[in-house]
């Protein structure tokens, strides 16, 4: 799926810039503030079988990304509210893991934020035991922030535990990625499965307890210029 991969996400790429909240953050050890902008499309090392990785991705502390984040995230959730899936409609209302965003490799070096339901906030622990339950949804909201100091809204990523039985090989998980329109770039035995195929072949071979990433210490341990619920 080399270059229909390639073509999508460039395409979806395209749309995180011209469809989503976009800042510029000037001089960002300098300044707190954002000011909204329109931010130019990074250039990009297309993986097909992985996400977009952002070329000279920023390097933000745990304050900045905090910062950045509670200006658009907001927006960010009402733009994936378009696809109408109840998730991306309430994930804000979920516990939030993290205190602070934190860059992933894994998810394109993008900053993230992990965000568990009712169901699955008190087993989504690393040292936790067993399986997560069924009805469990981890969603992940996330923008990118470079070193020329352009910062755009990218996907939501969710995961749901489904019953036995419905994804074997993937260990029961459904996948579901929303581009910063809210469009659905593709759903686990749904619409575009195919094209999220590789969430499930990451989270199982790199992924910890039942598949999951969890949250990194640091950000967990890193104090915050304001308090997060």
């Amino acid at each position: 799926m080399g270059k229909a991969w390639a073509m999508i996400m460039v395409a979806g790429l395209a749309l995180a810039v011209a469809g989503a909240t976009a800042l510029r953050l000037g001089d960002a050890d300098a300044r707190d503030e954002v000011v909204p902008q329109i931010a130019q499309a990074p250039r990009t090392d297309l993986q097909p079988d992985g996400h977009v990785k952002v070329r000279r991705p920023a390097n933000l502390d745990g304050n900045r990304a905090e910062t950045i984040y509670r200006a658009i995230g907001g927006q960010m959730a009402q733009s994936y509210g378009e696809s109408q899936i109840i998730v991306a409609e309430n994930y804000l209302k979920w516990r939030r893991a993290n205190l602070a965003p934190y860059r992933s490799a894994t998810h394109g070096a993008r900053y993230l934020n992990n965000y568990a339901n009712a169901v699955a906030k008190d087993h989504y622990v690393l040292d936790g035991e067993g399986e997560m339950p069924v009805g469990s949804i981890i969603a992940k909201d996330s923008f990118t922030a470079t070193a020329a100091g352009d910062v755009f809204t990218g996907p939501l990523f969710i995961m749901e535990k489904m019953a036995p039985g419905f994804s074997p090989a993937g260990g029961d998980w459904r996948y579901t990625m929303i581009m910063p329109d809210g469009s659905v770039f593709g759903t686990t035995n749904g619409e575009g499965s195919a094209d999220v195929a590789f969430c499930s072949e990451c989270h199982t071979q790199r992924g910890k307890r039942d598949r999951l990433f969890f949250v990194p210490a640091e950000p967990e341990r890193r104090a915050l210029l304001v308090p997060v619920n």
